[in-house]
């Protein structure tokens, strides 16, 4: 595994060049009040970095390790025990600095809400796998900044197909960012498997991902994010 930061990194700055796919073109549309209050309450949990002297943030992080590894006591918040859970280093902190706390909410939105597909991934139980694996948890991380970009969210409003859409989603349900990022991941891990990917390939893996799940949001007549294609995909 590479030096802390830099796998995200690298990922994150080839991803940056390429804003949208699905449509260069640019839409306007109107927001409910509904759909208004959600997408503004998301814009805010973007802003929140992550901070490893806050408390809250603090619990957030033990309790991932608790869902991630019941049966295993954890030896304290910096601690070599992070690695099997696919953390660059010892101390998860530093890689939460390439997307904030939200990337730390959707990994534990993820294993208290589908906690067998969530431990399926984490252990690399289906499929044949590479030789060199994608670290999971950062992997977790670089798929909560694709999303953010993917759906234009620092924009006032997002502008894009995609984006449009996923408002819609979030004002019928609050939870649509956590659920869609649940399933972007088993979306990546079926495509990684797909294309028998390893370690160095994860860029062109997470770019056809995006792709795919791009596409899935264009289609108009998506009511609810339970409603995606993929969402079958998950299992409690």
């Amino acid at each position: 595994m590479v030096g802390s930061g830099s796998w995200i990194g690298g990922l994150f700055s080839r991803t940056n060049t390429r804003r949208l796919s699905i449509s260069e073109k640019f839409v306007d549309y109107p927001l409910s009040p509904v759909e208004e209050k959600s997408l503004q309450r998301l814009q805010e949990r973007l802003q929140v970095p992550y901070d490893e002297t806050h408390p809250n943030h603090q619990e957030a992080l033990i309790a991932l390790w608790h869902c991630s590894f019941p049966n295993v006591s954890l030896s304290g918040l910096i601690s070599d025990q992070w690695k099997d859970m696919g953390w660059q280093g010892p101390n998860p902190s530093t890689d939460f600095r390439g997307c904030g706390f939200i990337s730390l909410e959707n990994l534990l939105f993820f294993a208290r809400t589908y906690p067998a597909t969530f431990h399926r991934l984490m252990l690399k139980k289906d499929g044949r796998r590479a030789t060199y694996e994608y670290p999971f948890a950062v992997a977790g991380i670089n798929i909560s900044f694709m999303l953010i970009q993917m759906l234009d969210l620092c924009s006032g409003k997002p502008r894009c197909i995609p984006g449009m859409n996923f408002v819609k989603l979030l004002g019928e349900n609050e939870e649509a960012f956590n659920i869609l990022y649940c399933i972007a991941f088993k979306m990546m891990d079926a495509q990684w498997l797909a294309m028998n990917a390893s370690y160095m390939n994860f860029n062109e893996v997470l770019h056809a991902t995006r792709m795919k799940l791009e596409r899935e949001l264009s289609f108009g007549d998506i009511n609810t994010i339970e409603y995606l294609p993929a969402y079958n995909l998950l299992y409690k």
